[in-house]
């Protein structure tokens, strides 16, 4: 039999089981070994068998299947790639694919980690690819004696904890927002920009998957099995308003972003165009003066002033004094 405590992390030996409790109803429960699992069956003291397993390690496909009597495309769903949040009654069973804040080492807030779930009220599996905190949370609370009871209450509690842990990657968009918009633009542009833009794919790619998520918590409100009580529901309809919340937040945060990005594009549009425009004055000034000087310069006979000793002085003054005229026509135009 596998071992009953350790790693919560790590499967147990050569098996799928990252932890298995047996929930006894008070918010409590025993951990149970791979080799019980097997043996397994519901009392009738209401227990409650949870197993959270590692969907990678070869033959839980097929053990779904064999165990739980669970249909093909049912359990291929439970342990395929295909993440995106769903979730359906197929019988008495309820079947679930959820995703959360990925919050392993060098992951993006927009890196999403999904958990699959499937429970016929006495047996509840979830299966993940990458470590989640959020179902370690709930085992914590329950080797505590204050977990759920049920298992309508470790699915709320599960969808609970991974909405609410999307509160700090908002949170902390908002506050990069912020510190945005105290900085002086003019400092380094480019850099800001670049932070901008990283917040912006930030807030696509968790409303992009956050969305859907939005829908699968109301499907589970709206059709999940009658072993789903009615406080789970209101529990699940809690979740659905704060993840709305939440989705309205990171509208906001967008927006925010946009603007900001806006702003930078005005100010360094403006700064190109007063350039443009300098550019242009000085042209307008010394276009004539450069006609005169090239025209004094051309090397034929007859040129004025070639043998007069204060011929380039009298040359540079009335350079002088038509750069002064042009100016004073300038200003009087308010080109200036």
């Amino acid at each position: 039999m596998a071992s009953r405590g350790g790693n919560t992390d790590g499967t147990q030996g050569d098996t799928p089981l990252l932890f298995a409790r047996v929930l006894d109803g008070k918010g409590g429960g025993r951990p149970i070994g791979w080799d019980e699992i097997q043996s397994w069956q519901p009392g009738s003291d209401g227990a409650v068998l949870w197993m959270h397993l590692c969907r990678t390690v070869p033959g839980v496909y097929e053990w779904l299947q064999e165990r739980f009597a669970i249909p093909e495309p049912t359990a291929e769903l439970l342990t395929s790639d295909a993440t995106r949040p769903r979730a359906f009654r197929e019988g008495n069973a309820l079947v679930a694919t959820l995703r959360g804040i990925n919050f392993n080492p060098g992951a993006e807030p927009e890196d999403m980690v999904s958990m699959q779930v499937w429970s016929d009220g006495t047996r509840l599996v979830t299966l993940r690819r990458f470590p989640l905190q959020t179902p370690r949370d709930v085992l914590a609370a329950i080797d505590k004696g204050a977990g759920p009871l049920d298992a309508g209450a470790v699915v709320t509690e599960l969808t609970e904890a991974m909405v609410t842990r999307m509160n700090q990657s908002i949170v902390d968009m908002n506050d990069h927002i912020d510190m945005l918009e105290e900085e002086d633009m003019d400092d380094d542009p480019e850099e800001m920009l670049e932070k901008i833009a990283t917040i912006r794919r930030n807030c696509l790619g968790l409303q992009r998957h956050m969305g859907p998520q939005h829908v699968a918590l109301e499907a589970i409100s709206r059709d999940a099995p009658p072993w789903f009580e009615d406080h789970d529901r209101r529990e699940i309809a809690e979740t659905i308003d704060r993840l709305r919340r939440y989705l309205d937040d990171i509208d906001v945060s967008k927006e925010s972003a946009v603007v900001l990005m806006d702003e930078l594009r005005t100010r360094a549009l403006a700064s190109n165009e007063r350039a443009t425009y300098m550019l242009t004055i000085v042209a307008g000034i010394f276009l004539p003066l450069s006609f005169l000087t090239g025209l004094l310069g051309i090397n034929v006979g007859g040129m004025p002033g070639v043998e007069n000793g204060h011929a380039f002085w009298w040359v540079a003054a009335v350079c002088g004094g038509i750069g002064v005229l042009l100016l004073a026509i300038f200003k009087k135009l308010k080109w200036l």
